[in-house]
């Protein structure tokens, strides 16, 4: 593009960050502790979170101050939209925050009104997680042709949690977006996870995650969901073991059982896999540059 005489060149953007993975499920962090930059974080995500065009994640984690606690955890889906709490997200900023120097390795942070706690171990960390609510029967994998029973519950996000036997032949991707926007989750929609029981102690699981509208290697507060339907619907007692498809192992630990849990653990591997500068050429109203 010619640029008209004496018009201003594009604004460049420089945003340092940090990709991350938790059991699979992966992210891209911004340290804007020190409120460094004024962005429009949803258009961010979308760019970033783009797995031909960007970066690639399944969402953006950006890290705050509080006033609260050691920092704020904010969360946007790979398509721009505001998350809910993500798990697998919240063991990954633990790290990133110790990395970064602005928490150590027991940690008590925000995120959407809530406090979280966590432990960071050398490869794993342990995240205590928000009490299930909201748990009942959901007929709505019978309702797309599935023979298992199906679940909803709200493990500081939305699931429906559905038992498949034939979980490798599974249409995860079609059947995931169905019951997504099905109306008995109406008006934001669900997350979907389908569980097999694999022994008397462990689980297997596919997510479909709202917000990245697919499959995902695996999913935190999805995993909480399963395990404690899992508890609930084969009498398994905590820890769960959840083998994500990833093919890692994500442990959730729990007190109480009939839909009455808490102190309620994910744990799982987290690791920082690499770092970077973003640059963008934009308009001021769209993305402000560093003040």
């Amino acid at each position: 593009m010619i640029a008209r005489p004496g018009a201003q060149p594009p604004m460049k953007v420089h945003i340092p960050f940090t990709k991350a993975s938790g059991a699979g499920n992966d992210f891209v962090l911004i340290n804007n502790f020190k409120g460094t930059f004024r962005l429009d974080f949803a258009r961010l995500a979308l760019a970033a979170c783009d797995r031909h065009f960007g970066i690639g994640a399944d969402g953006l984690l950006v890290l705050e101050r509080s006033t609260k606690a050691d920092f704020l955890m904010r969360y946007y889906n790979a398509d721009g939209s505001w998350g809910g709490m993500c798990g697998n997200g919240g063991r990954c900023i633990a790290r990133f925050a110790l990395k970064e120097g602005i928490a150590g390795t027991t940690q008590h942070f925000e995120a959407l009104d809530y406090m979280y706690d966590a432990v960071v171990g050398e490869t794993s960390v342990r995240l205590h997680m928000k009490d299930a609510a909201a748990l009942r029967a959901e007929p709505v994998g019978q309702k797309y042709g599935l023979k298992g029973v199906s679940y909803f519950i709200d493990t500081g996000a939305p699931h429906a949690v559905v038992l498949e036997d034939a979980l490798e032949v599974l249409d995860v991707h079609e059947l995931g977006r169905r019951i997504r926007i099905d109306p008995a989750f109406a008006p934001d929609g669900t997350n979907v996870n389908f569980i097999r029981r694999k022994d008397e102690h462990s689980i297997e699981v596919r997510t479909y995650e709202r917000g990245v509208e697919a499959e995902t290697l695996a999913c935190g507060t999805g995993s909480v969901a399963s395990a404690l339907v899992a508890s609930e619907h084969f009498r398994m007692t905590s820890p769960v073991h959840v083998l994500v498809r990833s093919g890692e192992e994500i442990l959730v630990h729990f007190h109480g059982q009939a839909g009455r849990w808490n102190d309620i653990y994910l744990e799982g591997s987290a690791h920082l896999v690499f770092s970077g500068t973003m640059i963008f050429e934009t308009d001021p109203p769209t993305i402000s540059s560093p003040e």
